[in-house]
């Protein structure tokens, strides 16, 4: 563990901002990092965590830099995915460090490959820096915001002090392949990593998979969904938790038409089901996985509010937003009123069709939206602290980020390509955490 440090001496005058959200402080980090070009900062803390932006090897003036670069003359000397990957992964210290933490500080990763092909040459760079690496999520996307880029890195973490540290979690679920623990708990807060359906020696074990003699008897999706919650049970309940105690899911499906089947699972597993994102992804770690479930929970003895705006309600089962402590986790939002689908105020109309674009009109409608999401919960858009956004065309970020500067002073964001949303022509997906009063 790294040692404590008051964040008042780990970071200078010159390097930080505050604003005060009531009782708590967001304090904006700046590193010497490259500074994107979009609008969104380096990373918060607030409280005793750190909300890093996602990162990408991108210098933000030449896109990828010659250090993330193999060089022409020297073809098998490294790879691309380990110089982007160590690029990256020198710049987070950089923020971490600028936020009076370090990467040994960290309690959750999520990372997002353009090519799961290059998974292998990231894992043994990612290696290098954590010794007790933290619960990590690795997704299949599209595309990211830089050309050439192939790995975006999501990092959370906290600030030590006297009396904090992380806890690391085992049960006795199949212990992954690959560098990561299965969960952290920090202060009251669960992290658990991305769970799948494997046992990680055959791959999807016969349990997860229909048998051939019973074809019609359930469903892959269903048999895998169960699996991985019956995982993640006991991975809540070592950390002296339960299901009932998630505030926030992210759940990755590799074809949205396994929906249907994923959600009949997971209302048997919640009654009252957490605040949830739901994205189409290119793929996942083992072969013939159909979905990733990601989950932040607390432990027993706090209790979560559920939050009720008078946004439209999502027909699928998740809530609109808990509040746990100072926390406010908001499920993903995206432009529908769940009953004509995309509604009029989201689209262009037909007779206008220079005025503005449907990805303005939907981002702004969606804010609109997370806007009464974070007031019912005693909050605001000020005190967002962490931020992602899911794109189905990446040509639509500049419409996107022209919406997204009118409503916020900027908090980190993580920005990525994916292969679809749960309701037909809907163009992006916002998840965002916060702080409440």
């Amino acid at each position: 563990m790294a040692g404590c440090t008051s964040l008042s001496a780990a970071i200078s005058r010159d390097r930080r901002a505050q604003l005060t959200g009531g009782n708590v402080t967001i304090t904006v980090v700046k590193s010497g990092v490259p500074r994107p070009l979009a609008n969104y900062n380096e990373a918060f803390v607030v409280g005793d965590l750190v909300f890093a932006a996602g990162q990408l090897a991108s210098d933000f003036k030449t896109g990828v830099p010659a250090e993330a670069r193999t060089q022409a003359g020297f073809p098998f000397y490294g790879s691309d995915i380990e110089l982007q990957t160590t690029y990256i992964l020198e710049n987070l210290k950089k923020t971490f460090a600028a936020a009076g933490s370090s990467l040994e500080n960290v309690v959750k990763a999520q990372v997002f490959l353009t090519d799961l092909n290059n998974f292998h040459g990231f894992d043994t760079v990612w290696k290098r820096y954590f010794k007790v690496p933290p619960p990590r999520t690795t997704i299949g996307c599209t595309g990211l915001l830089v050309a050439d880029t192939l790995v975006e890195i999501d990092l959370i973490g906290y600030v030590p002090r006297k009396g904090l540290q992380h806890e690391v979690i085992t049960s006795s679920v199949p212990r992954p392949l690959a560098n990561y623990n299965e969960a952290f708990v920090i202060g009251d807060l669960v992290f658990a990593a991305g769970q799948l359906a494997s046992d990680f020696k055959t791959g999807v074990p016969p349990e997860a998979r229909k048998r051939d003699g019973f074809p019609f008897y359930g469903s892959d999706i269903e048999l895998q969904t169960a699996y991985v919650l019956e995982n993640l049970k006991k991975t809540f309940e070592a950390a002296g938790s339960s299901l009932e105690h998630v505030a926030k899911a992210q759940v990755f499906l590799t074809d949205l038409n396994d929906f249907h089947g994923f959600d009949s699972v997971w209302k048997r597993y919640f009654k009252v089901p957490p605040p949830r994102t739901t994205i189409g992804c290119t793929g996942l770690l083992v072969k013939d996985t159909l979905v990733e479930i990601d989950l932040i929970g607390y432990r027993s003895g706090l209790k979560h509010e559920v939050v009720k705006s008078v946004a439209p309600r999502p027909l699928a089962h998740y809530s609109e937003g808990f509040t746990v402590g100072s926390h406010v986790f908001a499920a993903g939002q995206i432009a529908s009123d769940y009953r004509t689908g995309v509604p009029p105020e989201a689209r262009k109309q037909k007779g206008f069709p220079f005025y503005g674009s449907d990805i303005e009109l939907q981002t702004a409608y969606i804010l609109d939206n997370l806007k009464k999401t974070f007031e019912a919960a005693g909050s605001s858009l000020d005190q967002v602290a962490k931020a992602q956004v899911f794109l189905t065309d990446l040509n639509n970020f500049h419409g996107f980020d022209t919406v997204w500067k009118r409503y916020f002073k900027p908090p980190p964001r993580t920005t990525i390509g994916c292969t679809g949303l749960l309701v037909p022509d809907t163009l992006v997906e916002i998840d965002l955490i916060g702080t409440k009063n």
